[in-house]
């Protein structure tokens, strides 16, 4: 069975699924099969092959081997709107049983599967569940992405605690700047490492394009990452 890790982050577009990739290519540096999933998705194309979301496809693209669609991405919406409101509107339930399966699939012949979250740490999944709770399912230890922006400590540290409450292990947390504007980012940075208590495991600047190998580069993993 693969190990893995799930990727979360202190709000929509923190930046999850560039980190991710990055984290995709430098495992893949060491040798290492890796996959990536996106088990929820709302923001997708209507395609001649269904459904497709952006993130999902890039996910697909950096893939270790060839993966059907289905598996990376078992639930895709077409509105671009919070994925429980998404689920509702199509008339589906997001089944976690079936993400697991998906999961466990993904993980045969690899040696690590990063799983990306929609959102942030408390995305409602359902009118009972969230994407807290798929995390705990799975069992994976979380990597928080903080968007580098105003007001990113706050949302930092409130998604820390909820992710430490939830009984989930966080791993480590990564930088990633989405205000090139931002003032006094690295005072900014300090604080987090400061109060956030956990491994800074990269902090990326802002640059354009961010390919996977560019984010990889921004990145210090632990050896037995």
């Amino acid at each position: 069975m693969a190990s893995g890790y799930f990727i979360s982050g202190t709000d929509t577009d923190s930046g999850k699924t560039v980190v991710t990739l990055g984290l995709m290519a430098q495992l893949q540096s060491r040798g290492l099969q890796v996959l990536g999933m996106k088990p929820v998705a709302a923001g997708a194309e209507q395609t001649d092959a269904g459904l497709r979301n952006s993130d999902a496809l890039q996910l697909q693209a950096q893939a270790s081997r060839a993966i059907a669609y289905g598996q990376i991405n078992p639930y895709c919406f077409k509105p671009p709107i919070a994925p429980h409101l998404a689920a509702e509107r199509a008339g589906q339930t997001i089944d976690f049983l079936e993400i697991g399966r998906c999961f466990n699939q993904l993980a045969i012949g690899a040696d690590r599967v990063l799983v990306e979250g929609a959102g942030g740490w408390r995305v409602p999944l359902g009118p009972a569940q969230s994407i807290s709770d798929l995390a705990v399912l799975l069992g994976l230890p979380v990597i928080l992405v903080v968007g580098l922006r105003l007001g990113c400590i706050n949302h930092a540290l409130l998604s820390a605690e909820s992710i430490r409450a939830s009984g989930a292990r966080l791993a480590g947390w990564i930088g990633n700047q989405v205000d090139p504007a931002m003032q006094e980012r690295d005072a900014n940075i300090e604080t987090l490492k400061q109060r956030l208590d956990i491994p800074c495991l990269g902090l990326v600047p802002w640059q354009v394009p961010l390919t996977p190998q560019a984010v990889s580069d921004c990145l210090q993993l632990p050896a037995d990452f």
